[in-house]
């Protein structure tokens, strides 16, 4: 069925409904196609309503990601991260609410590998063909600095924002405050304000794990550094809406995309600066019809929900990492793509049965002054069919 798309609100409708936009009224007329324009013009009016509202300086670069596992996987999922990433154990604790382990690297992101003891919020969005086997299973939450984060949740309040909970959590060492999950991406936004010991998450009412794990050493531990970027694959007719509410929640602009016709896939990027992780969404660039004509992009949506596909670690010494991984007992989707040439390479593990993400390895030549190559991103793509 062909599907219109409201040039006002972005909301993608039947053909079969009225030609007025249930959402906003706005007249639906023409058929659905994603547009960098739009986006575009968005950024611009969602930069000035930053600057009325207050919100322009208030969220500052990631902080760390929540990854959520089955209980009985939280052990392998650590030893999966040091094993395969430059990450290591901080901390490991447990409360009312989840057990935690703290994974950190330096200049990295942290990664909270939690297992949750209550009721799930997430859970329905765990519920697809693929996905519906591991129902808490998924990188859930993004979490980023604020100075201000009683502002920030009054500003977002006012214009409409959910949360999952009515108040801040607070602990001694901060204040924490997360967006319901996302209708287009399956994630939440969280926002931290740290008051002291910053990068210590356990509160006075946590009971330290006895977990023991060690760090393999190697090339793996020597090479790899900071999360470089995640990737979230949306539906096709999602696209705009989902970059624009990320844009909304963060100080963080959508920057360029990238067009794979043969895969009918789009990658977009959204940067806060050029030194900073990046987080990118991929769709399709028309919706789902069936696993063998939609593409890789769709076929994943479809399959697994929209979700984090990827996580991607830097690396300046690609060759030797990919060697040491394989020893190490990881497979591939792909071999190396890219060239010191063209000043970019990177390779897709095949996703984690503990985590159901792919890890991306990617290193950057030089002065090279990109983020992604055409040729390299078609052939990522591509790979992602064998999932």
């Amino acid at each position: 069925m062909k599907k219109l798309i409201c040039p006002t609100c972005r909301q993608v409708h039947p053909d079969s409904i009225d030609d007025k936009c249930p959402i906003c009224g706005g007249i639906l007329s023409r058929s659905f196609a994603n547009s960098d324009e739009y986006l575009r013009e968005a950024t611009a009016r969602i930069l000035d309503e930053r600057k009325r509202t207050g919100l322009d300086g208030l969220v500052k670069g990631l902080n760390c990601v929540i990854i959520n596992t089955e209980p009985d996987k939280q052990r392998a999922t650590v030893e999966e991260f040091l094993m395969f990433t430059g990450l290591n154990v901080a901390e490991a604790f447990e409360d009312s609410e989840y057990r935690t382990v703290v994974l950190k690297a330096e200049g990295s992101a942290d990664f909270l590998i939690r297992a949750r003891k209550a009721i799930n919020p997430f859970s329905s969005l765990n519920a697809f063909p693929k996905s519906r086997h591991v129902p808490n299973t998924r990188l859930e939450t993004f979490v980023f600095e604020t100075m201000d984060l009683e502002r920030y949740v009054s500003i977002q309040k006012k214009r409409g924002i959910a949360f999952l909970t009515a108040e801040k959590v607070n602990t001694d060492n901060f204040s924490f405050m997360q967006t319901a999950p996302s209708k287009y991406t399956g994630n939440s936004i969280g926002l931290i304000q740290w008051r002291r010991n910053a990068g210590r998450y356990a509160s006075p009412g946590s009971k330290p794990l006895d977990w023991r794990f060690q760090k393999p050493d190697g090339a793996v531990a020597r090479n790899l550094k900071e999360l470089d970027h995640a990737a979230t694959r949306v539906r096709a007719e999602d696209r705009d809406a989902a970059i624009i509410e990320f844009m909304n929640l963060t100080n963080y602009n959508f920057a360029f995309a990238i067009y794979v016709k043969v895969f009918n896939s789009i990658t977009n990027v959204a940067r806060f600066s050029a030194k900073d992780f990046a987080m990118v969404f991929t769709s399709g660039i028309s919706p789902y019809v069936d696993d063998e004509t939609s593409g890789p992009t769709e076929k994943f949506v479809h399959n697994y929900g929209p979700r984090v596909h990827h996580i991607a670690f830097r690396t300046e010494a690609i060759e030797e990492t990919v060697a040491a991984l394989k020893n190490k007992g990881m497979n591939f989707l792909l071999d190396l793509v890219g060239s010191a040439e063209e000043g970019l390479k990177q390779i897709f593990s095949c996703p984690s049965e503990n985590t159901l993400l792919v890890n991306e390895y990617i290193h950057r030549y030089g002065d090279f002054g990109g983020f992604f190559t055409r040729s390299n991103v078609t052939l990522l793509t591509g790979a992602t069919a064998r999932q």
